[in-house]
């Protein structure tokens, strides 16, 4: 019995089932978007952090742990097909870290239809 050759890798983006838009949905200061997202990022952004991660679907844990949100970004950014490189999710989660928490948080409400 032989084994199928692949002769195609899977392409960018077809991880998800959301519409592929190739951009976020909020840029990146549009706090007013989602007021609540905005004081919860402001008030605590380590429990935003694993809020995000849980209602994305993976462990809550990863809003905490060092690297966890750069993860976070950029299996989100393969998901909804957002353009990007993982470099600059590191550098997003870095320095602009509150601000991109709660973009991240807003994506996913979002795409969930809990926010319009």
């Amino acid at each position: 019995m032989s084994n199928p050759v692949v002769t195609q890798q899977p392409a960018a983006g077809s991880y998800g089932t959301n519409v592929q838009t190739g951009e976020w949905s909020t840029g990146l200061c549009s706090c007013f978007k989602d007021c609540l997202v905005c004081i919860c990022g402001l008030c605590c952004p380590i429990a935003l952090g694993c809020y995000t991660a849980n209602i994305y679907g993976e462990n809550c844990c990863l809003g905490c742990v060092p690297g966890g949100m750069t993860a976070l970004r950029t299996h989100m950014r393969m998901t909804y097909g957002i353009q990007g490189t993982v470099c600059n999710d590191a550098l997003m989660t870095f320095f602009c870290g509150f601000c991109e928490t709660c973009r991240m948080a807003r994506e996913v409400r979002i795409r969930n239809g809990d926010v319009s």
